[in-house]
């Protein structure tokens, strides 16, 4: 099977985009905001994070556009040649694999922590990694559809507990907004480069596309869905817990969901929900970034995507193990975003501005003989 003969329209692709995006940072981003600015106007941070990454992902659409019908793996080499394209395909490989591996390990921690505790955690990871196989052998098309499937009841739940919270929620708490100044939310910028890291999946799914012309809109518009979501979710969890709260809790949202119930109801209380679609959300992520990953591998050395997915899970499993606590899967995570920064920053618009000014090269210069 030929995986780039598959196509997906504009809707699918932004819900690829919004899934991928819509992970780990659900329950983590309050804290790691509110840590990072020490003020309740941490979700303004947030908004700013987003708008960067809608600035960053249009570049990605615009320089996946020029090469319709080709992942950034196989249109790379003609932008930094042949030696700067393999080791730039290398780094993201290795970028979504990692990525890959942090959502499973997140997933595995929490479920372990409020869902399965004593059982064992290898158990949860082989069928959560098997049954994501299962589905990315199928291709880019099935993973588009089990996303189309889980992203609107995921949204759906997520809106009714962040509007249930309303009645604990303290506008005090988030009061005067701006009163901390400037600074303060552009040091808070850096700390939402995990929770926006997906954008980049925008470099392959455009191949996919049927109309790789929209992906400018495409990747606006699934940046736009978890931003909104997570601006939500930070500005409710603070104004319930407080700045100071928000940072002592390693989970924040769920703490805020625990500390209200509605009798009578089937669900009395709703934490068990939110982690239901907080999984369902993991593994669309851990999908798309495995899927990238293998797309990848079988690009670069010319394998079939089945072999390349089944050769990259003992490398997949050392990396999900590796983090040993919370505290060594923070760092992963702060890692991750790291990365993302510096590979899927800037460095897309001067990939883009390289590959025109090669185009009118080598046009002026075909011209000239």
């Amino acid at each position: 099977m030929n995986v780039l003969t598959e196509r997906i329209d504009t809707p699918l692709a932004v819900i690829i985009v919004s899934n991928m995006i819509l992970g780990s940072g659900i329950l983590s981003l309050p804290r790691v905001a509110a840590a990072s600015t020490h003020t309740p106007d941490a979700w303004l941070a947030v908004v700013g994070g987003g708008l960067l990454t809608i600035a960053a992902g249009t570049g990605m659409a615009l320089l996946s556009r020029r090469y319709p019908d080709r992942t950034i793996y196989e249109f790379i080499p003609h932008v930094l040649g042949r030696a700067g394209g393999f080791v730039y395909s290398l780094l993201i490989i290795f970028y979504f694999l990692s990525s890959a591996s942090f959502q499973v390990s997140t997933m595995a921690k929490v479920s372990g922590y409020f869902l399965l505790e004593g059982t064992p955690s290898w158990v949860v990871i082989s069928i959560f990694i098997w049954v994501g196989l299962y589905l990315m052998v199928g291709g880019i098309e099935s993973i588009a559809r089990i996303s189309e499937l889980l992203l609107p009841p995921t949204v759906l739940i997520l809106l009714i507990l962040l509007f249930l919270s309303i009645r604990i929620f303290e506008w005090n708490h988030v009061l005067p907004i701006g009163g901390s100044g400037v600074s303060s939310i552009f040091h808070g910028l850096k700390s939402t480069s995990l929770a926006f890291s997906g954008a980049e999946a925008i470099l392959f799914v455009t191949a996919f596309m049927s109309n790789s012309s929209k992906s400018v809109k495409a990747v606006i518009a699934g940046i736009m869905i978890p931003m909104i979501i997570y601006v939500a979710i930070v500005f409710l969890t603070i104004g319930a817990l407080t700045v100071d709260g928000t940072i002592s809790r390693t989970w924040p949202l769920m703490d805020v969901i625990r500390s209200f119930e509605i009798p009578g109801l089937v669900f009395e209380r709703f934490e068990s929900l939110l982690l239901v679609t907080w999984i369902m959300q993991i593994f669309t992520s851990f999908t798309v970034s495995y899927f990238g990953a293998s797309l990848g591998l079988a690009c670069l050395f010319g394998i079939s995507l089945k072999r390349s997915l089944f050769m990259l899970l003992p490398f997949l499993y050392v990396l999900i193990r590796l983090p040993r606590n919370i505290e060594e899967l923070s760092q992963c995570g702060d890692f991750i975003g790291n990365t993302a920064i510096w590979l899927f920053g800037g460095l897309p618009w001067i990939l883009l501005l390289v590959s025109i000014t090669k185009e009118k090269m080598h046009a002026k210069s075909g011209s000239n003989a």
